[in-house]
């Protein structure tokens, strides 16, 4: 039985446009400091040609922690968690709730790369919801609240926790919100 954070194929083509644009917003702190890195920006790439029906599944699970180790290519926080956040939008054509990891993981490196600015995270996450499709919300909303299912991203591990958690934790409510509408 697969578990509840999968997604439907189709669903999870639908989220990963949205994990996408998430992951792109922020692909410059990780440039910055990596110029010469094609790992994120091709992981971000091939999200969106899996989303388009290009790329199947398979093909992509087995790449998705490429991005990934591009996270130990940069040292600043905000490039790391750019990092991350297009290795998330790839796992979305394994799992589509890392559709909420990569919008956390931007959304932190957003909040991290202006510490100046208070308002960063949460304009980041407006951002964020703007870009949401209404099919994008539906499919999000048949998500297990974080925490509860450990079948998955949304168990109680990395995404459940600290900065991430919150980001993940309000996308939820606000998906919840809107899915009634």
């Amino acid at each position: 039985m697969p578990s509840p954070q999968s997604l439907s194929e189709e669903d999870r083509r639908i989220v990963a446009v949205w994990a996408a644009d998430c992951a792109e917003r922020v692909l410059p702190l990780f440039e910055e400091e990596a110029p010469d890195d094609d790992r994120a920006r091709d992981a971000i790439a091939r999200t969106r040609a899996f989303a388009r029906g290009e790329l199947g599944a398979a093909e992509e699970i087995r790449r998705r922690f490429v991005a990934g180790r591009a996270a130990k290519a940069v040292s600043s926080p905000a490039a790391v968690a750019a990092a991350r956040a297009a290795a998330q939008a790839a796992g979305v054509a394994h799992m589509g709730a890392h559709a909420l990891g990569a919008a956390a993981y931007a959304a932190t490196a957003a909040a991290l790369a202006a510490p100046e600015r208070p308002d960063a995270l949460d304009a980041e996450i407006a951002w964020q919801l703007a870009r949401l499709s209404a099919e994008a919300r539906t499919a999000l909303a048949t998500l297990p609240p974080l925490g509860h299912d450990s079948a998955g991203p949304l168990g109680p591990g990395l995404l459940a926790s600290g900065l991430r958690g919150e980001v993940i934790r309000r996308l939820q409510a606000a998906v919840a919100v809107g899915a009634g509408d």
